[in-house]
């Protein structure tokens, strides 16, 4: 795994487009201005794409060969020591066909972080490339008037100061944030419920899912991590951008914690999702689940977010699965090193995740 170099004061961040533009609505605009500013003050420089208040694509920025031409000149072309990408979006996918990996893969390693629709870059540099990304805040998130504890720790894996992520105690169902408030704070109200599920010895033969699993106080599980919203990677199955199977060969020794969020995916939509990716082969090899909290998670019929995904994780693999941990699109949420090899700890609802073994 190709590690990039940590930044320093005096770096270069390139923000990025690669999806939706802070041009999207005043208070996004207003954001990731705002954000800019809280970087220059710092210590950073800050280097602003040529897309940041373009809107002339569909679901993204600009239309895509623009998009990946951003992406392309400020990952190999800029001194910038990392791109952070200003916002989540919908069609990133439709850049791919125009991005150069073997560009990339040859180039200098640059951190990239941003969540959501990044996936499709933040994953695929890490399985393509073998290079470590960031699945972490996007750049507009940065312009909150006083940064959240995430935000700080997002700083932290960017300049190695810490590389141990813990889970908060409280995060957010419904923000503040609007034309009127653009900086506001993280609006958190309900209390963080991670819990932890061990498969259970029993015959296969029943069809009881929850005889299958029993709630755990304690776990421990190792391996390389890897993941994002399951929204985008349910599309890379299967198309030439797909080098998951051959990612998981090349770290066979160390196995896979897949890390996995949901936005638009109701729980069948995640059920889906998740039988599609064991089906693919994604899942040999695991070591371990961590799932975040789903956007639209609420129960249909008989289907609750963790029957979802037991059946073909936990159960199918015989491994440890965590679930509503603080990854994804209720914030806050830990920043994840995709690629790195980390060691999980759950204990009594605590969860931390160190991704340094390498570093």
């Amino acid at each position: 795994m190709k590690y990039p170099s940590f930044i320093d004061k005096g770096d270069t961040i390139s923000f990025v487009s690669p999806s939706f533009s802070p041009a999207t609505d005043n208070f996004r605009r207003l954001c990731f201005e705002n954000s800019v500013k809280n970087w220059k003050k710092k210590g950073y420089k800050t280097e602003v794409g040529f897309n940041a208040y373009v809107e002339k694509g569909v679901g993204i920025s600009n239309i895509p060969e623009e998009c990946a031409r951003e992406l392309m000149e400020c990952y190999i072309e800029s001194n910038s020591k990392a791109l952070i990408s200003t916002s989540g979006g919908e069609l990133m996918c439709e850049i791919l066909p125009f991005i150069d990996f073997d560009a990339i893969r040859k180039a200098t390693p640059k951190w990239y972080m941003g969540f959501s629709d990044n996936t499709n870059f933040t994953f695929l540099l890490t399985t393509i490339c073998d290079v470590a990304s960031i699945y972490g805040p996007n750049g507009g998130s940065f312009g909150m008037k006083k940064w959240h504890q995430y935000l700080d720790d997002s700083l932290d894996v960017l300049t190695g100061a810490n590389l141990i992520a813990h889970n908060y105690d409280f995060y957010e169902v419904e923000s503040l944030k609007g034309d009127d408030n653009p900086y506001a704070e993280l609006n958190c109200t309900e209390s963080v419920d991670i819990k932890c599920y061990h498969p259970n010895k029993v015959s296969s033969r029943t069809r009881n899912v929850h005889a299958k699993v029993m709630l755990t106080n304690e776990s421990e599980f190792s391996g390389r991590l890897l993941g994002g919203c399951l929204d985008c990677l349910v599309n890379l199955v299967g198309t030439k951008f797909d080098y998951v199977n051959r990612f998981i060969n090349r770290y066979i020794d160390d196995g896979i914690i897949w890390y996995l969020e949901a936005c638009d995916l109701n729980v069948f939509s995640i059920r889906r999702a998740v039988w599609q990716l064991e089906q693919a082969g994604w899942f040999r090899n695991a070591k371990g689940f961590i799932f975040g909290r789903p956007l639209n998670g609420s129960s249909i019929m008989n289907l609750n977010k963790a029957d979802a995904v037991m059946p073909f994780t936990c159960i199918s693999h015989q491994v440890p699965v965590i679930l509503d941990a603080d990854i994804g699109h209720l914030p806050p949420s830990m920043p994840i090193i995709n690629g790195a090899l980390a060691r999980v700890s759950y204990s009594d609802g605590s969860l931390s995740i160190d991704m340094g073994s390498e570093l």
